[in-house]
């Protein structure tokens, strides 16, 4: 018998497997596919930046580094960078570092093409610090570390300096050790508490940060009409899809407004009405819509024009 189940196990150690077809045909692969890329709703990924990260506490200033290069604030930024980036929501653009982007497009041989973003995020550290307490009896004693920090951030409007919304976030990371009658873990200090904590307050002010950022409402500009079609911006990351409605739309005139000094657009006028027949582009930053006109009439002149959903 145990000859027996060798000899079945070396013969189905040599079967080839079969290839199987997929159950679907690759068009409706690749259509799931953009069906997960895609947003319930049409979103609109407002352009942002990093103005200013800085680390306003005492804690690792020396008097041999320069406050501007503090490694604190450095990594807060880094961190709101990445998770900013991973939420898919943005599209986030570099200004710390954008010294090093101008050199590298100078050796390069371009001028290149750095695109102004509409919302500059402007923060600090503004409380980090560490403690240790613990208790100690006649046969245990207990040690645990606490590392606390907190992040403020503003988002300002690039073109006028106006300051529209503020958040605060606050983390704490701890570690804790026990010995019983000299038996058990030492609590040594653990820099990774640090890290932690930071990391702890940036991804406390990110549920604001998103909320505030993602209000903006749903538009687009038209790239180019060519005969019955009409050419947008945005595609499928934005949420749009084959068979959508949309409106063009007018922008209403431009008035400063003597009381604040900021110029007001008056409301816009519906124009046309348009329908998406088509998608293309690989990514945030190719990808557009073909759409026909299906109301209405679009003048030759389309500066003044944007696209946004259809007005019920």
């Amino acid at each position: 018998m145990a000859l027996a189940a060798l000899a079945a196990a070396c013969a189905s150690s040599e079967t080839v497997p079969k290839p199987v077809e997929p159950p679907v045909a690759r068009s409706a692969a690749v259509a799931a596919q953009a069906a997960v890329i895609a947003p319930k709703a049409k979103v609109l990924k407002r352009k942002i930046a990093i103005g200013r990260f800085s680390n306003e506490t005492r804690y690792g200033r020396t008097f041999l580094r320069d406050g501007d290069a503090d490694p604190l604030g450095k990594q807060a930024s880094d961190m709101l960078a990445n998770r900013l980036v991973e939420s898919g929501n943005f599209l986030v653009f570099e200004r710390p570092d954008i010294d090093k982007l101008r050199r590298e497009q100078t050796i390069g041989g371009g001028g290149g093409d750095l695109i102004g973003v509409d919302t500059l995020i402007l923060g600090s550290v503004t409380e980090f610090g560490r403690s240790t307490v613990g208790q100690s009896g006649f046969f245990s004693a207990t040690k645990r570390q606490i590392a606390h920090a907190k992040v403020e951030i503003r988002l300002a409007d690039p073109r006028t300096g106006y300051v529209f919304f503020s958040a605060t976030g606050q983390g704490e990371a701890t570690n804790e050790a026990a010995d019983v009658m000299g038996f058990g873990s030492r609590a040594d200090y653990d820099a990774t508490l640090n890290d932690k904590a930071i990391g702890a307050a940036v991804s406390d002010v990110m549920n604001s940060l998103v909320t505030k950022l993602t209000e903006r409402p749903w538009r687009t500009d038209i790239l180019k009409i060519a005969g019955d079609k009409v050419f947008i911006s945005g595609g499928v990351r934005q949420g749009l899809k084959v068979g959508d409605s949309l409106s063009v739309m007018r922008d209403g005139e431009k008035v400063k407004s003597a009381q604040t000094g900021f110029t007001i657009t008056l409301p816009a006028t519906p124009v046309a009405g348009i329908s998406v027949v088509a998608l293309f582009g690989t990514n945030e930053t190719d990808e557009g819509a073909a759409c026909t006109v299906t109301s209405g009439r679009l003048p030759a002149d389309t500066r003044s024009l944007y696209v946004s959903e259809a007005i019920r």
